[in-house]
């Protein structure tokens, strides 16, 4: 028999309430996290991602209505308690860490206070798996260095900071939510490789939140393709990105510079439009008036995802999946960037 997921998501609503009125900014997203796992969900601004990773680690904004199931190892978590479960099973990578970190105490004492928060561990036991952590992380000359308070760091620093304490607990699932957004090419880089390794020392799964499909190819297991709230496919990186079956997705990957662009080439291909509102979504397929392939049934009903023939594990939620050329980025004309 197979082994359960990890984490097990089905039918996920989060209603945020803007102005006196229901917003529907997720809407019946489904998805499995396995053991050991990088599940990383991407898509454009408003599609949804973070909204979805705050009902998973259950801190919606406040007033919002969430249904639907969160099952973490079949605890269902919708609705309960995450008492027992945040930094001993579950624990959070934010975009930035200054949104986490104490200015008023050093860097070694937060994360001693995660250790002793889940665990009976005297100051000095705290104290020095504290130390440990921030050196697995590559933190030079750590035992000084846990001395520090958060301004005495850099940013890169800083957020390999906030995945030691994250990971100092060896949770069995960590969230992170766009942790490299605000950082340079290089230290970005440094990062996910801190990441990457501190999840294989301790075993964690992780749920990445990203809109940098480069980070996808090289860092995800599996992909979910968010937009407008809902998944429009999902499944292995790999046929995900060579075949995508839904336009949308084929779009995003279009709009990806060449790895060695010419500096002269100020040419990309691009998704024309912008996403829709979550209060004026169109009646049939969101992505409708932005697909180059679209006609009377994508405006009439809203697809469901269905598999994909022939590859195991990927689903496409489009009425015209099995019209897409190979590859499918043809669909997206060449624009002017300038």
């Amino acid at each position: 028999m197979p082994e359960p997921p990890l984490l097990a998501v089905r039918g996920l609503h989060v209603t945020p309430w803007d102005r006196g009125r229901a917003v529907p900014a997720v809407r019946g997203v489904s998805f499995e996290v396995n053991a050991r796992e990088v599940l990383a969900v991407v898509g454009e601004s408003g599609a949804g991602k973070s909204l979805t990773a705050r009902a998973v680690l259950g801190i919606p904004p406040h007033g919002a209505h969430v249904t639907g199931s969160v099952r973490l190892r079949g605890r269902e978590l919708v609705g309960g308690s995450y008492a027992d479960v945040w930094g001993r099973r579950m624990a959070f990578i934010p975009q930035d860490a200054l949104t986490v970190l104490s200015p008023v105490h050093t860097i070694g004492d937060q994360i001693a206070a995660a250790v002793r928060s889940v665990a009976k561990s005297s100051r000095e036991e705290a104290r020095a798996r504290a130390v440990t952590a921030l050196d697995r992380v590559g933190i030079a000359d750590a035992a000084r260095r846990a001395r520090a308070y958060p301004h005495e760091f850099s940013g890169g620093m800083r957020q390999r900071a906030v995945i030691a304490m994250a990971m100092v607990n060896e949770p069995e699932l960590v969230v992170a939510d766009e942790p490299t957004t605000a950082l340079d090419p290089e230290v970005e880089a440094q990062v996910l490789e801190v990441l990457t390794n501190a999840r294989e020392v301790t075993g964690a799964a992780l749920l990445l939140i990203t809109h940098d499909l480069r980070v996808v190819a090289g860092h995800a297991d599996r992909v979910l393709v968010m937009y407008a709230g809902r998944a429009v496919e999902s499944g292995p990186v790999e046929p995900v990105f060579h075949t995508p079956r839904a336009p949308y997705t084929a779009g995003l990957l279009a709009s990806l510079p060449p790895a060695e662009a010419d500096a002269a080439d100020r040419w990309l291909p691009s998704i024309d439009g912008a996403p829709p509102s979550p209060t004026e979504l169109p009646h049939g397929c969101a992505f409708a008036p932005r697909c180059p392939l679209a006609r009377q049934e994508c405006e009439e009903a809203e697809p469901t995802l269905a598999a994909v023939a022939g590859q195991p594990g990927h689903l496409a939620a489009c009425h015209r999946s099995v019209d897409l050329p190979v590859p499918a980025t043809r669909l997206f004309a060449r624009k002017a960037t300038a």
